[in-house]
């Protein structure tokens, strides 16, 4: 089933039907579905694809010359696939160099629209340092007299937007578009477990950051319970080791990386207690910490409004690795030995507070679906969390999310609980005290919550105009 990538889709449509040179950069962390974007906008369309492979060039080449062939006799034969055209594609002679393969594949798109794929690019490019130059010198010989598209997709995030996007790359100025794959948000996930009610569709959706790989081990036909117990934590499944298995990939040094991860996880924020916690240099934790910024791993965070290096703190960013981290270390003794029904019940008492950010990241999400709905004070223009110490009493406030927008003088300000119990008058209070430090002209207050409002609550909305309740069953 394939789901959503709307925007993508049209992109990649656009400059399909621009019948001129094109070259589209697709980007985007591990697993989250590039390859399947980009198989389903081939669908029914001339292509000849080529997954670069963790090898040499020669391997690379005789991939790329199979990749060639098979697409000459698909035209030769009608898109019929026989015995012949197996044969052919087997006995594909190799070409000599990168650069003649692609001389070949202009040629082949002077009078017809056709589209060549490089998969995983970042691995060619490490087979052949020179190879975006080649790539580079082939397109301004040809880019005004081809119909080729050229997509080029990667999953090494700090290459692709260093090396491809970068302003050094012999590929800037080439490209005439590029397309950042992003994990699915919420709306996305629900069409993608289409059994599950809308709460354990926000469970799954935190459960796995919206990463389609991740999604597809879940089972919407199990509870969250289950899928928790048997898609998650068992030692056997898919998801169990994949936070290992991804930074293995990706760094050179897991253990460092996984190190600190587990520091964040446990409550370090800034950059020296994460480093303490570690027993690093804060200069080194400071470039492992850039390099899973750069995987989207872990974020770098400062309150709203703000800008000051002191203020600054980290975060796990991806929610599946939150949950990781948080969860399966602590119970890997019962886990381990075989004892994964009393785990799932300790980590289910939790899920309500582990659900507290995810479901932030769904109301900022809910926000700007509906920016320009009239559902909102004004037209946002920027949204993020803001904590600070409170002058008065000393303690350190926090409010979810600031919002400001097209009207300067006036500020959003949200909270958002996820709890078994409605929310109530307390909370709204709580939110306009703080909302006081931010010394805003006009201050505007929404309330978003998992099981509704009470009455007292319900009454005040109704008297303030400044105030709107969001219910999660009507978001």
């Amino acid at each position: 089933m394939f789901v959503g990538r709307d925007r993508e889709l049209a992109t990649l449509e656009r400059r399909w039907n621009s019948s001129q040179f094109e070259c589209v950069i697709v980007h985007g962390r591990r697993r989250v579905g590039k390859t399947t974007l980009i198989n389903h906008f081939l669908k029914g369309r001339p292509a000849i694809f080529f997954p670069a492979i963790e090898s040499n060039m020669d391997g690379n080449l005789k991939t790329l010359s199979n990749s060639i062939a098979m697409y000459r006799s698909m035209v030769d034969n009608a898109g019929t696939v026989t015995d012949d055209f197996v044969d052919t594609v087997a006995s594909a002679p190799v070409y000599q160099d990168f650069e003649s393969a692609l001389e070949s594949i202009f040629q082949l798109a002077r009078s017809r629209r056709l589209v060549l794929v490089i998969d995983e690019y970042p691995y060619l490019a490490k087979a052949d340092r020179s190879i975006s130059s080649v790539l580079q010198h082939a397109i301004d010989r040809h880019k005004d007299d081809s119909k080729l598209m050229i997509i080029l997709c990667g999953s090494s995030m700090s290459f692709m937007e260093r090396q491809v996007l970068g302003y050094t790359s012999p590929l800037y100025g080439r490209r005439t578009a590029q397309i950042k794959v992003e994990p699915f948000g919420y709306t996305d996930v629900r069409k993608f477990l289409p059994r599950y009610t809308a709460e354990d569709a926000a469970i799954a959706y935190g459960l796995t950051d919206g990463i389609p790989q991740y999604l597809r081990q879940i089972d919407d036909t199990m509870s969250i319970r289950n899928n928790v117990r048997w898609n998650i934590i068992d030692p056997d499944c898919y998801l169990f080791e994949e936070p290992g298995n991804l930074l293995k990939q990706e760094l050179r040094s897991p253990a460092e990386y996984n190190s600190i991860i587990q520091a964040i996880a446990s409550g370090a924020s800034r950059l020296n207690t994460i480093a303490s916690s570690c027993h690093m240099e804060t200069s080194s934790c400071s470039t492992y910490l850039r390099n899973l910024i750069d995987l989207g791993i872990v974020h770098k965070e400062t309150p709203f409004g703000e800008d000051s290096p002191r203020k600054t703190i980290y975060r796990i960013e991806d929610s599946f690795f939150r949950f990781w981290y948080r969860f399966v270390p602590a119970n890997m003794p019962l886990i381990r030995s075989g004892n994964g029904d009393i785990a799932v019940e300790r980590i289910m008492q939790s899920m309500n507070d582990f659900m507290g950010m995810v479901f932030e990241d769904m109301c900022i999400q809910w926000l700007w679906a509906n920016n320009a709905s009239g559902k909102l004070p004004f037209l946002l223009l920027d949204a993020g969390r803001w904590w600070g110490a409170d002058p008065k009493t000393h303690s350190q406030e926090e409010i979810d999310i600031v919002a400001t927008g097209d009207e300067p003088k006036s500020m959003l300000f949200c909270e958002c609980k996820w709890r078994s119990v409605p929310s109530s008058l307390r909370q709204l209070e709580t939110l306009r005290y703080r909302s006081s430090l931010l010394h805003a002209e006009h201050g505007h207050f929404m309330l978003f919550s998992k099981t509704g409002f009470d009455d007292h609550v319900i009454e005040r909305a109704k008297l303030d105009d400044d105030v709107t309740l969001i219910d999660f069953a009507d978001m």
